[in-house]
């Protein structure tokens, strides 16, 4: 068969010229800026006449004074990322699985009551928990003190207690997402398979271990992946309920509930502290990619597939 010859046609350019001008102005300009701002001195007392320093603003990160910031934010990153990502993810799993069942009545009335807290605008969910969360008044405490708990919970003042809240409210916004995406998993899964299964004697458990857990996550792995990009610079949802707090006593930037993206935020606006922030948003986005391209090869997404 004669292959077709492609034709160049000139206006295809023009029309994918406002794309790509948008696309080097709002993206590629800020990285490349971002890069050469962590290899300078530029911050309020340089701003006019800072100089390149090459690698001095990463050695102060990694051995110099800003270490006991970056450490133990980056720990309590990564903890807070997985956590929420994982939660999300069992969470929606098991809701997934119950109205996937063909037994269960009013499964579409329990779906559509599920996805209220992803329906609902996160400024004004976020914004209502913060004051289910509060010590003195939040619905949380009180209704812990109607079932006869009696004590207090410094939601938002006890650093234990501030990430587990903050943990607990990323959860719920996010399992609506999860229990779609195994939703779409679960439906995803040939009926032979259980019915091979049910003939050779597996029972319930076995077909949920070795036919839908593993199925359903080959499917859904790339969306768990983007999720925990995601909540490693959730910073709306901790900057919003406890702006980073509590407050450590040993470090001006960043607080008990501070990720790497609300510290970065911190740096720049607070501190005015430029080329620290720009490291940091490197340091960031080499490890969200790192993650990524590691969970991506894991699960097996650069494997081609034959025709």
């Amino acid at each position: 068969m004669k292959k077709m010859k492609k034709r160049k046609n000139p206006k295809a350019y023009g029309y994918l010229a406002p794309a790509l001008l948008s696309i080097l102005l709002v993206t590629c300009v800020p990285i490349v800026y971002t890069v050469v701002l962590s290899f300078t001195n530029y911050n309020m007392y340089h701003l006019s006449d800072f100089t390149f320093v090459g690698l001095e603003n990463y050695k102060t990160v990694f051995a110099g004074s800003i270490r006991n910031v970056f450490f133990p934010v980056l720990g309590w990153t990564v903890c807070f990322a997985l956590l929420s990502t994982a939660g999300a993810y069992a969470m929606g799993l098991v809701l997934a699985i119950l109205l996937n069942n063909p037994h269960m009545k009013e499964s579409k009335l329990y779906r559509a009551i599920l996805i209220v807290p992803w329906a609902l605008p996160a400024t004004i969910a976020i914004l209502a928990w913060q004051g289910l969360l509060n010590e003195q008044y939040g619905g949380i405490n009180n209704f812990l003190h109607a079932i006869g708990i009696a004590a207090n919970i410094p939601w938002l003042t006890n650093p234990f207690w501030a990430r587990a809240g903050i943990i607990m409210v990323n959860v719920w916004l996010g399992f609506p997402y999860m229990m779609n995406v195994c939703l779409g998993g679960l439906q995803a899964i040939a009926t032979e398979y259980y019915e091979a299964a049910k003939m050779d004697g597996a029972s319930s458990f076995q077909c949920f271990r070795y036919i839908t857990l593993p199925m359903v996550t080959r499917l859904s792995i790339p969306l768990v992946i983007s999720s925990f990009a995601a909540n490693f610079n959730n910073f709306g949802n901790i900057y919003m309920i406890t702006q980073g707090g509590p407050a450590r006593v040993d470090n001006q930037f960043a607080g008990y509930t501070d990720i790497l993206a609300s510290t970065t935020y911190k740096m720049t606006t607070w501190s005015n502290r430029y080329e620290l922030s720009a490291t940091f948003s490197v340091l960031i986005f080499l490890i969200v990619g790192s993650f990524t391209l590691l969970n991506m090869y894991l699960s097996g997404s650069f494997k081609e597939v034959d025709e």
